[in-house]
């Protein structure tokens, strides 16, 4: 089946992943489509609203059930706490679709779902890729015998095809099985090498009805049925751009230049409607070098008079943000230090500057801290210029390699190459009125057009060269004239 767009724009908007569309192996009737957004782009409600869609395009169902993939057990846990808060907007959108019938269920309690809630409402099942992606199922929960699964299998044939069977004969009372069954909508958030890296087993074992991707770095037989820019997030007022890249000589400079930045963007705030409390996130250097998490911390209380309360550590051992709202006016945090991320999943548009002690080349992770100063808060252009911007403070031998190597990051979240230069604009040695550093804007592009001259155009082209080269003399009685 060939993908070609009637409309030209889509045509274009699709750009380098246009092609033919690639069935997955063993699943050649399960429609299999990507959607590409770079980092801020909103993938996780995007994919709470894909489900209604599919249900009323595709699935002969009232009530679908839903395996919804992840890339990680943290993102998992953030997922099913989202999706089972009515509060949230993820659970809205499935409610208002399902008319608040919704169930949802991590895949470690899937011994929980009881055949009419399969019946009576769409079951929406969160789970990881890896607890599905095996060679041997021998011991894994999810492949296993299970008494308690037994309700869901008494009207399904023994002689269905593809179910694993068990050793006494018939087939397993699995989770795995029962999937097979139902027929689940596959939605797959942030795992772009886990669909097309399913074996084949695997896709026969799940036998999803459909699949769709969200990621921000697509693999190109991927299916992608659209493909958003960063520039149209920006003009949808979704992330901040451009970034402002400052380089310094010395960690401890770039520590005061992303301190200044911050104050500054504060200032800048205050006239705003909304409130905002610009963020600084650090990124410190492992425990074997030299600007470990705790000695950035220390610098920053006995060196850059930071008050420890306005500063949380945020590593795997130190977890000072759990059970933080950022957002509420009373919560003291500006600066967050971390080493290699943040968690899955956390999301603050509070968070404006971005600082890396380390060479940012060479930093681990940096897209992952890089893409959450993106975010713009409450997804609307603020009044005060400063405040639609992001700004990076880094600490490189020169700006060309910092630039390029903050480029590198950006690809790696999901800007294209031209996309990626383009949003970094560099701080110029100075600050302007804010007290920011200020930025170049870039020269407009000069139109050229070369064509091929004729012989008289050349001719002509010639004989003017040589006249501004060798002026006639002028005559006497204007010599005459001249002073």
């Amino acid at each position: 089946m060939r993908r070609s767009p009637k409309e030209p724009e889509q045509a274009k908007r699709l750009g380098r992943y246009r092609g033919d569309y690639t069935a997955l192996e063993g699943l050649l009737g399960a429609p299999y489509v990507c959607l590409r957004l770079p980092t801020g782009g909103g993938k996780t409600i995007l994919g709470a609203h894909a489900i209604g869609i599919a249900r009323d395009a595709w699935i002969e169902k009232d009530y679908p059930v839903v395996l919804w993939l992840v890339p990680s057990n943290t993102i998992r846990l953030q997922t099913v706490e989202a999706l089972k808060n009515t509060r949230h907007p993820y659970r809205q959108v499935l409610d208002h679709v399902f008319r608040g019938r919704v169930r949802v269920f991590d895949i470690a309690d899937f011994t929980m779902i009881r055949p009419h809630d399969i019946r009576d409402n769409a079951c929406v099942i969160v789970g990881t890729i890896q607890t599905l992606r095996v060679n041997n199922t021998e011991g894994r929960k999810v492949y296993s015998h299970n008494e308690n699964m037994e309700p869901h299998f008494s009207a399904a044939p023994k002689t269905t095809p593809g179910l694993e069977q068990h050793e006494g004969g018939g087939p397993k009372f699995s989770f795995a099985n029962f999937l097979h069954i139902h027929r689940p909508l596959m939605i797959v958030d942030e795992a772009h090498n886990a669909v097309t890296g399913l074996t084949r087993d695997m896709q026969t074992r799940v036998n999803p009805c459909a699949i769709i991707e969200f990621t921000a770095t697509p693999r190109f037989n991927s299916n992608i049925l659209h493909s958003i820019s960063a520039q149209e997030l920006k003009a949808a007022e979704m992330i901040k751009l451009p970034i402002i890249l400052a380089e310094h000589d010395s960690w401890q400079n770039a520590v005061n230049g992303a301190i200044v930045s911050r104050k500054a963007l504060e200032d800048a705030a205050k006239s705003e409607a909304d409130y905002i409390r610009p963020i600084v996130l650090f990124q410190a250097q492992p425990r074997n070098q030299e600007v470990t998490v705790e000695a950035l911390k220390k610098h920053l209380i006995d060196v850059e008079q930071i008050p420890g309360d306005r500063i949380a550590v945020a590593t795997g051992d130190q977890r000072e943000l759990d059970g933080i709202d950022l957002f509420d006016p009373k919560c003291p945090i500006e600066f967050v230090i971390t080493v290699e991320a943040l968690k899955e999943g956390w999301d603050c548009s509070f968070a404006y500057v971005f600082c890396s002690v380390q060479r940012i080349q060479s930093a681990t992770d940096a897209e992952q801290l890089l893409g959450r100063v993106l975010r713009m808060p409450y997804a609307n252009r603020r009044t005060a210029e400063p405040l639609n911007r992001a700004y990076a403070h880094v600490s490189e031998a020169s700006f060309g390699a910092a630039a390029s190597g903050l480029a590198d990051k950006l690809v790696a979240m999901g800007f294209e190459e031209g996309e990626a230069r383009d949003a970094i604009e560099p701080a110029q040695g100075h600050l302007d009125d804010t007290g920011l550093f200020a930025h170049r804007e870039k020269p407009k592009p000069v139109f050229r057009h070369v064509v091929q001259a004729t012989p008289d155009l050349a001719s002509h082209c010639k004989r003017r060269r040589l006249r501004r080269a060798y002026p006639s003399p002028k005559p006497a009685t204007e010599r005459s004239r001249s002073p």
